[in-house]
């Protein structure tokens, strides 16, 4: 009988999600993130996007209607890297001194297998977007947002906006 209630109340709350609305526009996204980066370059916002589907336009809309598109758009299809131990008797190794076959981004953890891959199996997009008008973004970022055209079926695009980043504090020396 518990069980049955317990799969009566899972029932109840999937079927109370299954009419929801699809997320608003100005909602952020899950798998989007905007920011400007520490230490980059000053008035460029960083997009960064994990999703099924490329990034193939990026543009920032300011309040008046006019856009200003991505300086710098990359997309890595199910990007990879290669892990586990690599020891100076490794037969496939191309010489002592190489690095082929050793992990380029160490990840702390030591994987128990001799050689390993790992793979994302997303798409990775990132886009770089110059602010055009800085004092105006300042003033005013609030009405900024920033449109995301995903690759869909054909040559269609899926089109979806998120709410600019709020501007970095600017910094008093002492």
């Amino acid at each position: 009988m518990r069980r049955w209630l317990m799969l009566l109340s899972c029932l109840i709350a999937l079927a109370a999600c299954a009419d929801a609305p699809p997320p608003g526009a100005g909602v952020p996204q899950p798998g989007v993130t905007a920011r400007f980066p520490p230490g980059g370059v000053a008035g460029v916002i960083r997009v960064d996007v994990l999703d099924p589907l490329p990034v193939r336009t990026a543009a920032l809309v300011a309040p008046d209607g006019t856009t200003t598109p991505a300086s710098w758009l990359n997309v890595a299809a199910n990007p990879e890297r290669l892990a586990g131990m690599a020891s100076l008797s490794d037969p496939w190794r191309p010489s002592i001194l190489g690095t082929n076959g050793l992990n380029p981004l160490p990840s702390g953890v030591m994987d128990p297998a001799l050689r390993a891959n790992n793979q994302v199996l997303l798409t990775i997009s990132t886009a770089d977007l110059t602010i055009a008008d800085p004092v105006a973004y300042q003033r005013d970022w609030h009405g900024y947002r920033i449109r995301l055209g995903f690759a869909a079926a054909g040559d269609q695009l899926d089109i979806r906006d998120i709410p600019a980043p709020a501007p970095p504090s600017e910094k008093t020396g002492g």
